[in-house]
């Protein structure tokens, strides 16, 4: 397994983690580990969710429209004058 050091980590975020850790009762490197891997798991769809309890195993056959993603909305161009 590879390792990884992060530099230049900020008192603050060591200080949040160092404090996270002790409450959940496992140490810096672990609670780490369980930070990055919550952030990089798959985000499960909506869609995917119903075929998971909805889906033709259970006689339900959900037909789910083929999407494309959007970009977000910028309101960076809007005035509120």
């Amino acid at each position: 397994m590879t390792s990884l050091i992060i530099r230049k980590l900020e008192n603050e975020n060591l200080q949040s983690l160092r404090v996270r850790a002790a409450e959940h009762q496992v140490s810096m490197e672990e609670e780490a580990l369980r930070i990055l891997r919550e952030a990089l798991a798959p985000q499960i769809r909506i869609g995917d969710l119903a075929l998971e309890y909805f889906g033709q195993e259970y006689g339900v056959d959900l037909v789910l429209p083929k999407r494309t993603p959007h970009q977000p909305l910028s309101f960076k161009e809007c005035s509120l004058s």
